[in-house]
């Protein structure tokens, strides 16, 4: 056997024929007795083999369709994901409709409409986790959630927000718009 290139399979029946000289040398099997007992593991490391790679080939499935789900429910999760966001704005768009309807609306019908419509916008927002950011003056300016627009001589401490120009917008705790502010110059 020594003439032949070896492999991995041929390493194994090499051991296994070498293992097998000792036991026919030391219990003086028959040269056909020590065939038959290789071929019989030779058989049972085979079957072995097989049970292996279809082991393998299983669990090389289950992982395969285990990601395909996940693949699927991501993709649904983003297909769907504005779903409630917008079912929860259509009270505003009614809301604005009905405002339209109306031909010989007062001035101040015009404005309790809008203020009632706003009042559902931002319900509608806060349900969703969109909550404003609209610090007071005085606040300490923070770069996360505040974008300085000028800085302003004050009679406040530096770095703090003098006045608010427009409120920003949060989504659990991610800045969506952060809010323009107008800032304390340092002394």
């Amino acid at each position: 056997m020594s003439d032949q290139p070896t492999t991995p399979h041929s390493e194994i029946l090499d051991a296994a024929y070498q293992s097998t000289e000792g036991m026919v040398a030391s219990q003086g099997f028959s040269e056909a007795e020590s065939l038959a007992q290789v071929q019989a593991e030779l058989t049972a490391l085979q079957t072995k083999s097989g049970e292996l790679a279809d082991q393998y080939l299983r669990a090389k499935a289950d992982a395969e369709n285990a990601r395909r789900r996940a693949e699927d429910e991501i993709s649904k999760a983003r297909k769907f994901a504005v779903e409630s966001f917008a079912e929860s704005l259509l009270p505003v768009a009614d809301s604005l409709e009905a405002g339209l309807i109306i031909k010989d609306a007062t001035a101040e019908q015009i404005r309790e409409g809008a203020q009632a419509t706003l009042r559902q916008l931002i319900a509608a927002l806060e349900r969703n986790k969109v909550l404003a950011i609209a610090p007071a003056a005085g606040t300490k300016f923070d770069p996360h959630q505040h974008q300085a627009i000028s800085v302003v001589p004050s009679e406040q401490e530096a770095n703090t927000v003098v006045g608010l120009l427009q409120k920003g917008y949060s989504i659990a705790d991610r800045v969506l718009r952060p809010a323009l502010v107008t800032v304390s110059a340092p002394k």
